[in-house]
């Protein structure tokens, strides 16, 4: 048993350090001076921690972090509302066809975002949206359907029959059940859920990039191809804008860890 702890804590020492590697050399990378090539871990002389105000103002970030954050509530509460809905008819009120329409769900996992980039575009350039921030919004929601419908299902399907039972003996609607019963005992799975498509949103790029030309409009991810062209040359001050745009996502993760991870495992075991 003792030899079994010491691998694994020696796994899981690994493990960090090649998952804090990265991030380790572009902190490193970026307080060199500007226009400077720096190679390795090497640690300057005088750190030049203006990189990263410079990267800050030259690239925009203010104006990317607005449209990042009108995305995001684009997106995730919506996304959150129809799964939810979904998520109840198909696990818990078990509807007629309810179970083919989920099979559509789960088929729909299978559905790589670069197998349909090309037809997406002629579709949201039909509709006149390209360029525009609904470009992201709308397929967004669409392609995190199926995994959202599956996961709130997930949930949905072992709640007791009973509890509804009940609370219908006492007069409650099906919309009253839905809202007052159901979908508070939900906030674990809803609140991972949440977390999930906030990363993923925020984190988007192949949409941003191909949907939306003017950098203003995409999300912070799409624009470090922006910002990477413009200072590709400019290695320090490229890790710097790269350590930017990470440090949202980093910043939540961090203050929703032991409610991501709870709520993670519970979905994982109902699911």
């Amino acid at each position: 048993m003792k030899t079994t702890g010491l691998t694994g804590r020696i796994l899981l020492v690994v493990l960090m350090a090649a998952t804090l590697l990265p991030f380790v050399s572009l902190f490193v990378t970026a307080l060199h001076p500007s226009g400077t090539y720096p190679s390795g871990l090497d640690w300057p002389r005088d750190p030049q921690w203006g990189n990263f105000l410079r990267a800050f103002e030259v690239a925009r970030l203010g104006e990317f972090l607005k449209s990042s954050v009108l995305i995001v509530l684009g997106v995730v509460p919506v996304s959150l509302l129809i799964a939810t809905m979904a998520g109840f008819a198909t696990g818990h009120l078990r509807m007629p066809g309810g179970r083919a329409v989920f099979l559509l769900f789960v088929l729909g996992l299978t559905l790589p975002f670069e197998g349909i980039i090309t037809p997406l575009y002629f579709q949201v350039r039909d509709l006149g949206l390209l360029n525009t921030r609904w470009a992201i919004i709308l397929p967004l929601i669409g392609l995190y359907m199926p995994f959202s419908v599956y996961w709130m299902r997930a949930h949905f399907v072992t709640m007791p029959q009973e509890l509804s039972e009940s609370a219908r003996v006492d007069g409650v609607s099906t919309w009253q059940l839905f809202w007052r019963i159901h979908v508070p005992l939900a906030k674990p799975a809803l609140s991972s859920l949440g977390i999930l498509l906030f990363l993923w949103t925020w984190n988007q790029f192949l949409l941003a990039i191909v949907l939306v030309d003017e950098p203003t409009r995409r999300t912070m991810a799409g624009a470090l191809g922006a910002f990477q062209g413009q200072w590709g040359t400019d290695i320090p001050l490229l890790c710097a804008g790269s350590l930017l745009i990470l440090t949202p996502t980093l910043v939540v993760f961090l203050i929703f860890q032991r409610r991501f991870v709870t709520a993670l495992l519970q979905g994982s075991l109902k699911g």
